[in-house]
């Protein structure tokens, strides 16, 4: 006798086949790591384990982003200049697009990808602001007229650079407005955020940070699109700036600020202190901090789990990714094998210094 089922229980059936046939990773997902003296490596999201390396050609890889289908990942190569796209069935590169000198940050959204890349870079961290250093690097590039640093807009699709956008010198991180229609970035050298206009690539406002200290470095828009927070690297504060891009208000941090990112309800943001070795965590409605967690040296980038339930750092300097879990703010696992890891992403896609869902 064939039996019969209803659509619903047909559904349901199929649903579950599929959810067996998956590995566990990928219900849980997994993080994609840059380690500038390697690789990337994925990490599990189920057991927080490395389970492969995904090889770019090393070349000191940075910024990274994951399209939204889960498809590919894009990787900014700073010493050959270039975007790795990478087909993540196969973890193989299956494209090179040319950038510019020194590519670093990457966002993803939709089919594009918007890489910032800096002609007048110059190797090796940068100088202390105010020291004499500093002083003739800025000599050097007046005289010089060197170029600012510019967004390259990729077309995933074609993988051909359709645009630039010019921004400041050295510039760090990217965000989108709550309307989509704008960029904002961070320009480190220059001590300034601006606002360009994505469409035409037309600056629209630059708002001052130097008042507040000097490297503007992070910045993200909070999750209800009426406020951004941006992170001032050598000022130990970060800023505020309301749905118009102005300040309102300056709010101190730990030692050297750099990555942040908001929780998914909003009600708290997170921010990496590089040499603070801890997560500094506020409240978003006081701007308040309410908490600092221990976490490793030079943390740079971290993501939340697509669950949010952990947070993971990328911590530079001391070679590891942290695994936090997100309630309590302890660690939970030190993933200890890693390259001066730079950036981390997860898919499905987390709320993150790097990333948003």
């Amino acid at each position: 006798m064939k039996l019969k089922l209803s659509p619903v229980i047909r559904l349901a059936i199929a649903a579950l086949g599929l959810a067996l046939a998956l590995p566990a990773s990928a219900a849980s997902g997994i993080a994609y790591v840059s380690n500038q003296k390697g690789n990337i490596t994925a990490i599990d999201l189920n057991t927080f384990e490395t389970v492969g390396e995904i090889d770019i050609g090393s070349g000191s890889p940075r910024g990274l982003g994951v399209t939204a289908d889960g498809k590919l990942l894009v990787v900014a190569v700073r010493d050959k200049g270039d975007l790795a796209v990478v087909d993540l069935q196969t973890r193989k590169v299956i494209k090179r697009i040319p950038i510019g000198e020194n590519p670093e940050f990457v966002r993803v959204r939709g089919n594009q990808a918007f890489v910032s890349f800096e002609p007048a870079a110059e190797a090796g961290p940068p100088p202390k602001p105010g020291s004499k250093e500093a002083l003739e690097l800025k000599n050097k590039r007046k005289k010089e007229k060197e170029d600012p640093a510019r967004i390259a807009i990729i077309d995933l699709k074609t993988g051909k650079k359709t645009a630039e956008i010019i921004g400041g010198m050295e510039t760090e991180g990217i965000e989108f407005s709550a309307d989509g229609k704008k960029i904002i970035v961070t320009n480190e050298d220059d001590n300034s955020v601006t606002v360009h206009d994505i469409a035409s690539g037309k600056l629209l406002k630059t708002i001052d940070t130097k008042p507040y200290g000097d490297r503007p470095r992070g910045i993200k828009v909070a999750p209800d699109g009426k406020s951004y927070v941006a992170t001032i690297e050598h000022g130990n504060k970060l800023v505020v700036l309301d749905a118009g891009f102005n300040v309102v208000k300056a709010v101190p941090t730990g030692d050297t600020p750099y990555g942040v990112a908001f929780g998914r309800d909003g009600s708290r943001f997170y921010v990496a202190l590089a040499k603070g070795k801890t997560l500094q965590v506020f409240d978003t409605a006081s701007l308040t901090s309410i908490a600092e967690h221990p976490i490793g040296d030079r943390c740079w980038h971290f993501t939340f789990t697509p669950d949010d339930k952990h947070i993971l750092l990328a911590c530079g300097r001391s070679d590891e990714v942290v695994v936090l879990d997100a309630a309590s703010g302890k660690i939970v696992k030190r993933i200890a094998d890693k390259q001066m890891p730079w950036g981390i992403v997860t898919y499905p896609k987390s709320f993150g210094s790097l990333d948003t869902p």
